[in-house]
């Protein structure tokens, strides 16, 4: 269980997650850092609702989840292969990056050249370049940062493109949970550009996930929705507040 604050331009949405057998169950707690009226918090039982009683829809949720993980997997899967790599020095993890106390090794990356892309999705690959943060000791990967320098083009340009400038970045975190686990603690997205020729991609985002919290595994997804009613009241904060995370910007 964990909870979410992203920022983008329509304003803030926090979110309280758990992860249950059956798919991802979420449920809105604030907006703009101020928590839901009557109105809102009934229409986030309802669909949670209506979703735990629909079998079809929650498996379609599920197949969606699947996909999104393994595009995610394919793209890890290919950075040994699809990029080379210079030593450029280390940093210290801490508490919302990597692991607290390890020796964090940078590595700047480039195009490989040689690197023939397997499908589509890795194809985006080629128009990137940046820095990882890697954890030797845990052999885990606490971030990575890239920049699109180019546009990159799918399907000769007819499936659509990804425009040059774009930036993302995701890190990692032992979450101090006993048991080894690491999770996602930060994403920051500024990728725009066009699909199809016609419809246009933003995805530009600022999200922070904290308060991660060991549950009982095999969870359905209707005791999921309870659990999720049962914190629905608690304050809806983040632990990095609004003006920690633009501090943590501006240093970066």
């Amino acid at each position: 269980m964990f909870r979410s604050r992203r920022q983008n331009a329509k304003g803030v949405q926090t979110r309280l997650y758990v992860e249950t057998k059956d798919a991802l169950a979420a449920r809105l707690i604030a907006i703009n850092d101020q928590p839901l009226n009557a109105e809102q918090q009934q229409a986030e039982t309802d669909h949670l609702a209506w979703l735990a009683s629909n079998p079809e829809q929650l498996r379609k949720k599920a197949a969606r989840e699947q996909e999104d993980e393994q595009r995610t997997l394919r793209i890890v899967r290919a950075l040994p292969d699809a990029f080379l790599y210079e030593y450029a020095g280390s940093e210290t993890g801490d508490a919302h990056l990597g692991k607290p106390g390890d020796a964090l090794v940078r590595l700047t990356f480039t195009p490989n050249p040689d690197y023939s892309p397997p499908s589509r999705i890795e194809e985006v690959l080629a128009g990137v370049q940046g820095e990882l943060l890697i954890d030797t000791k845990c052999k885990r990967l606490a971030r990575i940062d890239g920049t699109l320098f180019r546009e990159v083009s799918f399907g000769w340009g007819i499936i659509g493109h990804l425009n040059k400038g774009g930036h993302f970045r995701v890190q990692q975190a032992d979450l101090g949970l006993d048991d080894g686990a690491w999770g996602i603690t930060e994403m920051r997205l500024n990728i725009t550009g066009r699909i199809l020729m016609f419809k246009g991609i933003s995805l530009v985002s600022d999200e922070v996930l904290s308060d991660f919290r060991q549950i009982p595994e095999g969870l359905t997804f209707a005791q999921g929705v309870e659990m999720l009613k049962a914190e629905q009241e608690k304050p809806a904060h983040n632990t990095h507040a609004p003006e920690d995370l633009e501090a943590k910007k501006a240093s970066n």
